[in-house]
């Protein structure tokens, strides 16, 4: 069955002039690929992955191009127009996305980047984009661990910190305590469940809680160490974002990790940074 707003596999059935045409099915029929989306060589019976949507003129067509997003998923996308229903964001295919505006949390404004979900409308089929992300998350009870760790996507920032997408499923929150790095709409990460609250809402960490966290550093400075040839211009004295540069972890944590290597005799801090013990 095609699936519209997705890639399909689909095999070619007849070959015109200005492209070729794969077959849709009984649903839809022969779909349009065009000529400058058909991969050199190509024959009757070849198959070709392609991504099915409905161009300009709402007929279902074909193409090979890659767009930014499928229906189903969370992307940072920008906007490039306005019309009297809504307004186009680019995904990167001929014809732009539309996010009609009972769609949009706020007006939007060309040359925005903003986070666009992208679904189909049950009411007319057509691939749209929507900004009010929360009809389509937190519909199924969350089942995560705390300490579990998760794939992110950061959707927009607050006073309290980072609101973030779980899995493409739930909200999350991170908070500014819990930051480091640079963090920005559309930016994806691993992240760890910290706590999943009596509300059901979830709070998030982008460090393994506790003693694990420096655990786990502590084998990465080790084996960075090795791979340097046992020295690192690293230091309680580096900057924040030396640190996360390096390690992807706060300077809190690369501290206490690098103070637990120097006890163990691990390591000699030096003035300029740290080095493996030969002894």
């Amino acid at each position: 069955m095609i699936r519209i707003g997705q890639y399909n596999t689909l095999e070619v059935v007849k070959t015109v002039e200005f492209g070729v045409f794969l077959d849709g099915g009984e649903d839809f029929g022969n779909i349009l690929l065009p000529k400058a989306c058909v991969p050199s060589g190509t024959e009757l019976g070849d198959k070709i992955e392609a991504f099915i949507y409905f161009d300009s003129n709402d007929e279902i067509i074909a193409t090979t191009k890659q767009p930014l997003a499928v229906v189903g998923d969370f992307a940072l996308l920008r906007v490039v127009g306005i019309c009297g229903i809504g307004a186009f964001v680019d995904w990167g295919l001929e014809k732009d996305l539309l996010v009609p505006f009972s769609e949009q949390r706020r007006r939007l404004e060309v040359g925005q980047d903003i986070m666009v979900r992208v679904y189909t409308d049950k009411a007319s089929g057509r691939i749209v984009g929507s900004t009010k992300f929360n009809r389509f998350l937190d519909k199924t009870p969350a089942n995560y661990k705390v300490g579990q760790e998760v794939q992110v996507m950061i959707a927009e920032s607050s006073d309290l910190g980072f609101k973030a997408i779980i899995e493409e499923q739930h909200w999350g929150l991170l908070f500014r305590t819990e930051s480091f790095g640079k963090l920005f709409p559309g930016k994806k990460l691993k992240a760890y469940i910290k706590e999943i609250r009596p509300d059901g809402k979830i709070n998030l960490s982008l460090q393994k809680a506790g003693r694990a966290k420096v655990d786990d550093l502590a084998d990465k400075v080790l084996t960075t160490l090795a791979r340097k040839g046992g020295f690192l211009p690293l230091s309680d004295k580096s900057s924040p974002e030396e640190i996360f540069k390096e390690f992807r972890t706060s300077k809190a944590t690369f501290k206490k990790t690098i103070g637990g290597l120097y006890k163990q005799g691990m390591i000699v801090i030096e003035r300029d940074g740290i080095r493996l013990n030969d002894n």
